[in-house]
């Protein structure tokens, strides 16, 4: 069964710009390189929660993990929390659709 890796974040205000950049030019094709693709970033319009919701899916759990613990993912996610706060990550099984 599929993997999905759910992660949340607020970007903070002063690395906005040097965020986007990051985000579109290096941690989303970072995580295709991994073996995590169809990757949704949506932004939290209202309520109380974090700013950002990212998903990325792989085609197992062995491969999530694979990815998860591999020098590539330790390199993204060590640049991404230069740009955001309150980070959280967790993997469910992808059932299609949205989940949260």
């Amino acid at each position: 069964m599929a993997a999905k890796l759910l992660m949340r974040w607020d970007v903070r205000p002063e690395t906005e710009s040097e965020y986007f950049e990051f985000l579109v030019h290096e941690f989303i094709p970072g995580l295709n390189k991994l073996g995590i693709s169809d990757i949704q970033v949506w932004y939290t319009q209202y309520g109380d929660c974090e700013q950002k919701l990212a998903s990325g899916i792989a085609e197992n759990t062995d491969k999530m993990q694979a990815a998860l613990t591999s020098p590539g993912w330790d390199q993204l996610n060590d640049k991404l929390q230069q740009f955001v706060e309150n980070f959280s990550q967790k993997v469910i099984s992808a059932t299609g659709g949205f989940q949260i």
